[in-house]
């Protein structure tokens, strides 16, 4: 996946490619987990209003920029030194920082904490969500979200083949995780929407086998993926168990 470089970024701002570890925008083919990523972002950002957030491991940024548009401040935290340069010269609104450091080693106050999409990365989840909560102000909320592995996995297999995480969740176990820490956790999953579901509905009539006997899988995907919206995603309290990803919203 190393051959994809971002496209069309601002004069000045080094393209990031695409490894497999994080999700970007402006890379066509990524689109789809680029929008998956940001349909969670941006309905946390409907929930932040005005407040001060922490958006840790913040990666490319544009969480960051997102969360930004209703937060008073919003502090993106990135260790890795290429990814933090370009989120640092990418997204300059007043009312951002970036952080090169640690997850494990910030040191600040807020309001909110966004974790999306990392905890699945870490050895020692109980302590990573320890000092969350340390960061966080009464009646502080953590974001916190990981796939579902019941869902990423391949069927019949325990875990995925994805070689970065190294701890894949089931809702049940997401949820006792998170109460360690937190008194009050809800769970949420991600789930298709709109055009998204539509092709899953396709997929399930056979839409998988037609394609490719009509010779237009290249030439219909190559459509398809860029044209997805995060507002093909959506986010419901029921059915966890098939839901794409999982998303605590966690309250001190």
């Amino acid at each position: 996946m190393s051959e994809y470089l971002q496209e069309n970024q601002p004069p000045g701002v080094p393209p990031l490619a695409l490894t497999g570890e994080r999700t970007l925008p402006d890379v066509p083919e990524e689109n789809y987990w680029y929008r998956r990523h940001l349909a969670v972002y941006e309905w946390i950002a409907a929930r932040v209003a005005g407040v001060d957030v922490v958006d840790l491991a913040c990666g490319e940024g544009y969480g960051t920029e997102v969360l930004a548009r209703t937060a008073k401040s919003v502090i993106g935290v990135e260790a890795n030194p290429e990814t933090f340069e370009h989120a640092r010269l990418r997204y300059t609104r007043p009312n951002i920082t970036f952080e090169r450091t640690l997850v494990e080693t910030f040191d600040g106050e807020v309001d909110a904490a966004v974790f999306l999409q990392t905890i699945e990365h870490v050895e020692d989840p109980d302590s990573i969500l320890d000092q969350i909560r340390s960061n966080l102000r009464p009646g502080g909320v953590a974001y916190v979200s990981t796939p579902n592995v019941l869902t990423l996995a391949p069927e019949g297999k325990e875990r995925s083949d994805n070689p970065f995480h190294l701890r894949e969740y089931k809702p049940g176990e997401y949820a006792e995780l998170c109460r360690r820490h937190f008194p009050q956790v809800e769970v949420l999953g991600l789930f298709h929407s709109r055009m998204l579901r539509a092709h899953e509905v396709a997929l399930r009539l056979g839409w998988d086998h037609v394609h490719p006997r009509l010779r237009i899988t290249g030439p219909f995907y190559e459509r398809f993926v860029p044209a997805i919206q995060s507002s093909d995603f959506t986010l419901r309290r029921r059915d966890l168990d098939t839901s794409l990803d999982l998303l605590a919203v966690c309250r001190t």
